[in-house]
């Protein structure tokens, strides 16, 4: 039997498939309940959906491993597939960095159960993805919340990033570009970014093919930055080209 919690919840989860996120003070007007009824639904064992911040937000395992509404079900095959690819070069006993985005539970989902391993991430939804690794220890770097993209920003790095050094590092972008390099839509993204590629051992960016030719407004860095880099299919000719002269590493289906 349906009890009053699980309709505000049902109602709450349709609203959510039309936004990222829902405030708090929104979901009690949308609702007609006072913001402690609903942070007593919320706190309860099972719930689909998550308080932020301040803001009401599918529980990442809910949504299968997404945050960002407007990613989640693009290209889901080519994410997984590009993932595939990535996760084999994770070794035992390895550091390992894990950018934010769509594709990196995907790579975290295709690790092995059976392989040790250290995870450094920033982004929630990853940080949850990792929890599903029985012999993963994961490391979430606090900071500010920004609830549009899921991700914590560090406040000082010197607290814990600084200590870090990865043996191998995965970066998500929205853009690939031959001249541009590396790009994503998110500033507050690119100081985690810029330490990883500061400070990893080996640098892996793991795109789907729709990345390849786009240019977006936070700019990562210069393609040579990176040792490898990961997709569901193989570049066009123009990247294919920055690649082998850069010695940067194609792995695709078609390479």
């Amino acid at each position: 039997m349906e009890t009053k919690r699980d309709e505000r919840l049902g109602q709450l989860l349709q609203a959510l498939k039309r936004t990222d996120k829902l405030h708090l003070k929104e979901a009690a007007a949308l609702l007609g309940v006072s913001e402690m009824t609903i942070r007593r639904d919320l706190s309860a064992r099972n719930a689909p959906v998550v308080l932020l911040g301040g803001y009401i937000v599918l529980e990442p395992r809910t949504a299968s491993h997404y945050l960002l509404s407007d990613q989640k079900t693009r290209l889901v095959d080519e994410k997984r597939q590009a993932a595939q690819y990535a996760a084999r070069l994770v070794q035992a006993h390895q550091l390992v960095f894990f950018d934010c985005g769509t594709t990196t539970p995907w790579i975290i989902d295709a690790i092995p159960h059976d392989l040790p391993f250290t995870a450094i991430c920033y982004s929630l939804n990853t940080f949850m993805a990792l929890q599903e690794k029985p012999l993963c220890r994961a490391i979430l770097c606090g900071g500010e919340f920004h609830a549009s993209n899921a991700i914590f920003k560090p406040l000082n790095f010197n607290e814990t990033l600084n200590n870090l050094c990865p043996d191998l590092a995965f970066y998500s972008a929205a853009g690939v570009h031959p001249v541009q390099g590396a790009t994503c839509f998110n500033l507050e993204e690119l100081p985690v970014k810029h330490w990883a590629m500061a400070h990893a051992q080996y640098h892996v960016l793991v795109v789907d093919h729709s990345k390849f030719d786009k240019v977006r407004p936070a700019r990562m860095g210069e393609l040579s930055a990176f040792d490898a880099i990961v997709s569901d299919r193989r570049p066009d000719e123009a990247l294919c080209a920055v690649a082998k002269a850069k010695q940067i590493t194609l792995i695709c289906s078609d390479v």
